[in-house]
């Protein structure tokens, strides 16, 4: 039976009924330990004898896609592939697709949730109380605020319209510029002039073709004081060193983030910062993100899978 490899965490913990058609067509599913994102050599393990992957955001090496030797096709179930060597794929002819938007409304809903909890504190708030203290931080208001956000595809745009709508300005970044749907005060921006002038940044883009970080310490220094900066894009989006050292000078109040350059973060890590909001990469993890983007992933990898076996 030709075989899939299904490695994203939220469905290899608890596989859901939208995998069913691929079984119903006749494919063997391959899962991984469950709920842990598989490293290289359990990848070189599952992957050889694959027609198909249904793949997560796991890093993919070189090695591994050398060891597909049936691979024909590889869906994600999200929008990000900056974790697939595609210049190989292309060579070997490995088709990739990609589950467009299915997790926006998750992640969009995420980042205004990790927003609100930065401007008031709420972690604090909350361990505080729950120690038995009585804390009271004075907090901030999206009404009135600068929001940045740098990347207006699906995500970014919910965000713009999510927290105009709360009374917020809006500063954008998007080479494209896309028609972006808000309620108050909006302009496009280039990406020094958003950090200099955004109470806080909210991140909805790729990382950049050369690999480099759009958030270094020369645009933290751009930043005002006690601005706020949220990641629930990609790690790598991200000089991890140079936000700790903004949040240890206090320039920055907050690094509210779902992403880590290692998953899950190590001891010592960026995560334990008494300044970072930390949650461990739940933007798209949710019932409906999850159902909705494993559907379209399926159903574009079975499309695939059929056109290379059409005569």
């Amino acid at each position: 039976m030709k075989r899939i490899l299904i490695t994203p965490r939220s469905l290899s913990l608890a596989p859901p009924p939208e995998l069913d058609p691929l079984r119903q067509a006749g494919f063997d599913l391959v899962f991984p330990e469950p709920g842990r994102m598989p490293d290289e050599a359990a990848l070189l393990a599952l992957l050889p004898g694959c027609v198909g992957w249904l793949a997560g955001v796991e890093p993919v090496s070189d090695r591994v896609i050398a060891a597909a030797d049936s691979l024909r096709a590889i869906s994600r179930n999200g929008t990000g592939v900056d974790n697939l060597p595609l210049p190989l794929l292309a060579e070997r002819g490995i088709r990739v697709l990609r589950a467009e938007g299915a997790n926006a409304v998750g992640v969009a809903e995420l980042t205004v949730g990790l927003m609100l909890a930065a401007l008031r504190h709420i972690p604090d708030e909350v361990a505080g109380t729950r120690a038995g203290r009585w804390p009271r931080s004075r907090g901030k208001e999206i009404s009135g605020r600068s929001i940045g956000i740098v990347g207006c595809g699906a995500i970014g745009r919910r965000v713009a319209r999510a927290v105009s709508a709360m009374g917020a300005e809006i500063v954008a970044h998007d080479p494209f510029r896309p028609d972006v749907e808000v309620y108050g005060p909006f302009r496009w921006a280039g990406l020094d002039e958003l950090f200099a002038e955004a109470d806080v940044v909210t991140l909805h883009c790729p990382p950049p073709p050369d690999g480099r970080p759009v958030v270094d310490a020369a645009r933290l220094a751009m930043m005002r004081p006690g601005a706020i900066l949220i990641n629930t894009a990609r790690a790598a989006l991200v000089d991890e060193a140079a936000v700790r050292a903004a949040l240890d000078a206090g320039r920055l109040q907050a690094y509210a983030t779902d992403v880590f350059v290692d998953e899950p973060p190590g001891e010592g890590s960026l995560a334990g910062h008494p300044r970072v909001i930390a949650t461990s990469h739940i933007g798209g993890l949710t019932d409906e993100s999850v159902a909705k983007a494993t559907s379209i992933a399926v159903a574009n990898l079975l499309a695939a899978l059929e056109e290379e076996a059409a005569p």
